[in-house]
């Protein structure tokens, strides 16, 4: 079978997960990694066996590149992928899709225009809890679904922000906890429940008021055309970064995640469900494992013609509920 070639653009702090996941299948080669800062990118290339380049645009016309990972800052995602979808190259882009609303319509539009596929990274949906949860809302088996809560308490502070100026301004990252941090937790409320018919929230800035422009803490409400509601908390004021918790009610049970672990308690019952899998060294991963799946099923999808599901159009909704959020905020403030 003919190798695929690869490339990444951006050696930042997630990078590894890309190179890695592409590393490990037979049929796909890390041919180049590119970054700004021509020193990273040349101790990524070393680590990974590729080339090194600081200019992204020789891989418009390389024959032997056809994927590409876009690791970049979100304000850069839309003008990368509009250029390399133009040029055929299959893109698959780190969350958010984009810094904002018009930013990911764009890459839409130009996946839509291209022979190429856009993936949006939201590796969640791939994680056995996410699988499980949706397997049993379609299934009907507990009944209706009546309403959902998301917690998402981590930890990031000045330091974290100063690593990156691109971090923490609204212009380059779009905003801040809900963007960046909660939008994987905020993506798989709005897969299980389905289409959203209101939205209403408030955003602070509790912690780090004077450091970053966008917020450190959201809450909000949801309401969809089922009838059903969720609620999601959100910080990054937190000590540390905990788990992600959720909890999912039906009429005739309900689905709790607490340590990354999937419960269900029915009459006066508890059930473990599913648990994550152990990561290489050892320890439990709630996304590096999942993004090796996620990355796969892409390069699957494209090597069989097929369309991949979580495209651009899936990875602009948990954007626009963001951006509904920081609007309802706002607005409440008038």
């Amino acid at each position: 079978m003919k190798q695929l070639g690869a490339a990444i653009i951006g050696c930042g702090s997630i990078y590894p997960l890309h190179a890695q996941s592409v590393s490990e299948m037979e049929d796909v080669s890390l041919r180049l990694l590119v970054d700004r800062d021509r020193k990273k990118a040349e101790a990524a290339a070393a680590e990974y066996g590729a080339e090194a380049a600081d200019d992204y645009r020789d891989i418009l016309t390389r024959e032997d590149i056809g994927v590409v990972h876009l690791c970049t800052p979100h304000h850069e995602h839309a003008g990368l992928a509009v250029e390399l979808l133009a040029a055929g190259k299959h893109v698959v882009t780190e969350k958010p899709i984009a810094e904002s609303i018009e930013a990911g319509e764009r890459m839409v539009q130009a996946a839509a225009g291209s022979t190429a596929q856009l993936g949006v990274v939201l590796q969640n949906r791939y994680n056995d809890s996410s699988q499980t949860i949706r397997r049993i809302i379609d299934s009907g088996e507990l009944g209706r679904l009546i309403g959902m809560k998301g917690i998402v308490t981590w930890h990031r502070d000045e330091a974290y922000y100063a690593r990156s100026d691109w971090r923490g301004q609204w212009a380059t990252e779009g905003g801040g906890v809900l963007i960046n941090q909660a939008i994987h937790t905020l993506d798989l409320l709005q897969w299980f429940g389905g289409l959203v018919e209101s939205v209403r929230g408030s955003i602070t800035t509790d912690v780090l008021e004077g450091v970053i422009e966008v917020e450190d803490t959201a809450h909000a409400h949801f309401r969809f055309t089922s009838g059903a509601t969720a609620v999601l908390y959100a910080t990054n004021a937190y000590a540390v970064n905990s788990p992600v918790e959720l909890e999912i009610v039906f009429e005739q049970g309900t689905l709790y995640q607490r340590r990354d672990c999937l419960y269900l308690y029915r009459g006066g019952k508890e059930t473990l469900l599913c648990e994550p899998p152990l990561a290489i060294t050892g320890a439990k991963s709630y996304w590096g494992t999942s993004h090796r799946l996620m990355i796969r099923d892409f390069y699957t999808h494209i090597r069989e013609g097929k369309k991949f599901w979580l495209d651009g159009a899936e990875g602009i909704q948990s954007l626009r509920l963001v951006k509904q959020i920081y609007e309802s905020s706002r607005s409440a403030r008038v």
